[in-house]
């Protein structure tokens, strides 16, 4: 009976969601533990199965800083921030398009899914332009400019592939790297990318899988979850420090992609077995909804 009863729960949400698209941006723990991929890539082919159009973008830093340290490649950060230079980049390209991404289509294939791996630089689906990073300096206030090599913003996105593949019943997988007008590869935020592909693509949500529970009011308390947050909440949040460090760019990312139209922003935890499926299906939900 209990099985039947989370059925019935189910049902109201399939119907809602039904043949709306979900972007999902894979990242934290099911990017680097193998079983909690081939986990999240079932879970993703069964959106599709019962009626939702899931798109994904997946990171890789961690991984990127492992095979440059294995192929004698130091890291070089200015201020914290990873400099991308030629060498690296071919790193980068390697490791986001050739290992990970072809990695989390053949899950998705082995769950009897379509996938279809594609980079920024396909078909010119994400124009960018080299990023100048500004550092305010705490001791005098000046702002100083770093160049970091090829990081790149996003100019515009360019959805038609993406239309082509969803068509299709295909589950396009999105490596987050970007073309430049010259031609050049340029790296590229993988949160932000989501964030701006979901607005473009009118998505119905954006899922990012991190390795924390959501935004915590203590975060050495995961029962202090905020499940919900309305978009005028956030200023004050980041004012006490309850949003801080590196979860700001992904509340930023998620404010982003609502007032472009996503309907809402959801942050889950990529550690917790089947998170997509008990955020998008249950009435509790698991992580932090952001709302407009």
């Amino acid at each position: 009976m209990e099985r039947v009863n989370i059925l019935v729960e189910a049902l109201p949400y399939i119907k809602q969601f039904y043949n709306k698209k979900v972007m999902i941006k894979y990242g934290g723990h099911a990017m680097v533990d193998d079983e909690a991929m081939a986990s999240t890539a079932g879970d993703t082919v069964l959106l599709k199965y019962v009626g939702m159009q899931p798109i994904v973008v997946h990171g890789g830093g961690p991984e990127i800083t492992r095979s440059m340290k294995k192929l004698g490649k130091e890291p070089k950060f200015i201020k914290g921030l990873r400099v991308t230079d030629e060498e690296t980049m071919s790193i980068v390209k390697m490791v986001l398009v050739g290992n990970i991404n072809t990695d989390i289509v053949s899950q998705i294939c082995l769950h009897d899914g379509k996938g279809a791996g594609l980079s920024g630089k396909d078909n010119k689906l994400i124009e960018a332009c080299k990023k100048i990073h500004k550092i305010k300096d705490e001791e005098t206030g000046e702002i100083e400019e770093i160049d970091l090599g090829l990081v790149g913003e996003i100019k515009k996105i360019n959805p038609e592939i993406l239309e082509m593949y969803t068509e299709n019943d295909f589950i396009p997988v999105i490596s987050p790297i970007g073309i430049a007008a010259d031609g050049t590869t340029l790296n590229l935020n993988a949160d932000t990318v989501a964030g701006a592909i979901a607005g473009e693509m009118d998505a119905e949500k954006l899922i990012i899988l991190t390795d924390v529970p959501g935004v915590l009011r203590d975060p050495n308390d995961p029962s202090t979850l905020i499940q919900r947050i309305h978009i005028d909440e956030i200023p004050a949040l980041i004012e006490e420090g309850i949003i801080s460090g590196g979860m700001i760019p992904k509340i930023e990312t998620c404010v982003e992609a609502l007032n472009n139209g996503v309907k809402s922003a959801h942050i889950l935890d990529g550690r917790i077995k089947h998170t997509l499926l008990l955020e998008i299906f249950t009435k509790e939900g698991i992580g932090t909804m952001i709302y407009k």
